[in-house]
């Protein structure tokens, strides 16, 4: 995935470089994000979720101690106090939380603030609201059991040129369909199982 992930336009928010590849945590389907952790290559990037366990502090200290030795950003799934607990590099909001980026940007200016966007609208909704990119989903068809209907690689080509900020696909997004990806103006991929193994 990297060999495609590195082919997409990078992207730059207040001087800082995000990465081109993500890989999203999932407490049930990523027992060892660790493991995945230390195959990532420098400069990728980690969300970290961890959908209410109560062990989250301790779990995701330790995910961005070993995300620092690999040099990789880290951003916190859902939860700017998480975040900053963590010290981790930013918070990435599900969609209907990216009417918080603008203000979790102004307590925290050093951050990058991402969210989910399931539509064109939720699109345009976090670019006004103030989050530096978006995570535009579900690309292509996916296992996940939180899949949306799939946009198909066109779609989702023709969302970047109207997107406003930088543009990351996720949601079945894997070596093949990587490649469909590398003539948009995608800032990035994301993905979870694929880069299991």
């Amino acid at each position: 995935m990297w060999r495609w992930a590195r082919t997409l336009r990078p992207a730059r928010v207040r001087g800082k470089a995000l990465p081109r590849l993500f890989f999203f945590t999932d407490p049930a389907r990523t027992p060892d994000p660790e493991a995945v952790i230390a195959r990532l290559p420098r400069g990728a990037g980690v969300v970290y979720r961890a959908f209410g366990d109560p062990d989250a502090v301790v779990k995701g200290r330790r995910l961005v101690r070993a995300a620092r030795r690999h040099g990789l950003l880290v951003l916190s799934g859902a939860d700017a106090g998480l975040a900053a607990r963590i010290g981790a590099d930013g918070v990435h909001l599900p969609q209907r939380r990216a009417v918080l980026a603008r203000a979790i940007k102004r307590a925290r200016p050093t951050w990058i603030v991402t969210a989910a966007a399931h539509s064109e609208s939720a699109m345009v909704m976090a670019r006004r609201c103030g989050a530096d990119a978006v995570f535009v989903s579900t690309v292509f068809v996916s296992a996940s059991s939180s899949a949306g209907r799939p946009i198909g690689a066109l779609r989702f080509a023709a969302l970047t040129v109207r997107a406003g900020l930088p543009v990351f696909a996720l949601g079945g997004v894997n070596g093949k369909t990587a490649r469909c990806l590398t003539q948009t103006r995608a800032a990035g991929i994301a993905a979870i199982d694929a880069l299991l193994s």
